[in-house]
């Protein structure tokens, strides 16, 4: 692999640190426990998939602008600096919250999942500049594949601290001081692996400079809104791609927030994330080698259909009398989730590369992370306010199902030849 490659693969690891900590482990178990104490767990819950939402619809509303803008020559490093730097920030000033700061907590958890997604919009654009069309299934799964065990280092941190903090015979939690300096580890890792991106990878792609470049950006913007309606397969893609990812985003958002609702402990919890972590990282390279020998669309067809599976019995797990067989069957579910999260991910964003213009990546990515992003904010939004409705979450859980179904028949009619 060259430089740029590795480089690139590299950031996947430095924000995937954020996505275990503090979007799918340690911040839901520390919100639940110790910043929403007192509060309903169907509430809190509720509030949990709200915050997302709202994080995601910051992004939808920037990122056709931003990624349009940094389509022109060196934007797209400064762009993706910005959000790097407010992510960052972000993620440190979650040190400073205390017990029953829900309101703080969740602001500041937003600033950050903001900095996160936007890094994300440009991130993803870079792709078509760090390496050949050949290379792109495999280079993408190589990004997420090394994210997965990557962010395990920072994470196998944090758990030791929880430890370090945990007063002997205490009940099964974590400690409130173990929680706030994990979110500061991440902050630190994520900074420093982002730096071989900033050095080593460049904007090979871009369109030519404009006198006018805020006027040209939001004419760009609506031209390659009309590109994207004369491209059916791109278009039906992103349609497609709105709904299931809504559905992968959902489940890996949500689950430790379920988790905790029926009565899962935290250490088993925060296990069986580390296990998918570990397990994910084969299981995505094995992906990226299967892209080599089979279409990607059957591929992605065959996690959609995983993810349906994975729902239903999540809709099932409260249902089980014991403990014991809710922790087992947990972990059932996520093994499932370890062997499609990285398949479905790495060949999506692969596949819709192949799709577009390399000169347009950033312009047409930002539609791409628009539709992941606005998805989720109905998948969190739904499962939150149906738990809340219904006074349990598992019908949220249940109704993720319908993303998947109506994704997976939308990708069915997308020309995989192209």
């Amino acid at each position: 692999m060259t430089r740029a490659e590795n480089s690139w693969i590299l950031y996947d690891v430095a924000n995937s640190a954020f996505v275990l900590v503090v979007v799918t482990t340690i911040m839901p178990i520390f919100f639940k426990e110790i910043a929403a104490r007192g509060i309903p767990p169907e509430v809190s819950t509720a509030w949990w998939g709200y915050a997302n939402s709202l994080a995601s619809f910051a992004i939808v509303a920037m990122a056709p602008i931003t990624g349009t803008f940094a389509d022109f020559e060196g934007w797209k490093k400064r762009l993706f600096a910005l959000f790097l730097a407010i992510g960052v920030v972000a993620t440190s000033l979650l040190y400073f919250c205390s017990e029953g700061a829900w309101v703080y907590c969740l602001s500041v958890f937003v600033l950050a999942r903001i900095g996160w997604a936007g890094t994300n919009v440009f991130y993803d654009a870079f792709i078509t500049d760090v390496t050949e069309p050949a290379r792109l299934h495999r280079i993408s799964a190589a990004g997420y594949a090394w994210g997965y065990i990557g962010s395990v280092i920072p994470f196998l941190a944090v758990i030791g601290l929880i430890f370090a903090f945990r007063s002997p015979g205490s009940a099964d939690g974590i400690p409130d001081v173990a929680a706030r300096i994990g979110f500061l580890v991440v902050a630190v890792w994520w900074l420093l692996l982002s730096i071989p991106l900033l050095r080593n990878v460049r904007q090979r792609h871009f369109c030519p400079p404009a006198s006018h470049p805020f006027t040209e950006t939001f004419r760009r913007l609506f031209a390659t809104l009309r590109d994207l309606r004369g491209n059916r397969n791109a278009f039906l893609f992103l349609l497609a791609y709105f709904f299931f990812i809504d559905g992968v985003d959902t489940v890996i958002i949500m689950a430790v927030a379920y988790g905790v609702d029926i009565g899962l402990t935290s250490s088993t919890l925060i296990l069986a994330i580390l296990t998918i972590q570990v397990v994910a990282f084969p299981c995505a390279l094995a992906w990226g080698r299967l892209s080599g020998r089979f279409p990607a669309k059957p591929l992605l067809q065959a996690g959609i259909v995983i993810y349906c599976l994975i729902t239903l019995i999540a809709f099932a797990l409260p249902s089980l009398g014991s403990l014991q067989a809710k922790t087992t069957v947990f972990w059932i579910i996520s093994l499932l989730v370890a062997a499609a999260m990285g398949g479905i991910q790495a060949l999506s964003r692969s596949f819709f590369g192949r799709l577009i213009p390399a000169d347009q990546s950033a312009e047409f990515f930002g539609l791409y992370n628009i539709s992941g992003k606005f998805a989720t904010i109905t998948g969190p939004f739904l499962v939150g306010i149906t738990g809340q409705l219904t006074g349990h979450s598992r019908y949220g859980v249940l109704s993720i199902l319908v993303l998947f179904v109506i994704g997976g028949l939308i990708l069915a009619k997308v020309d995989e030849r192209c």
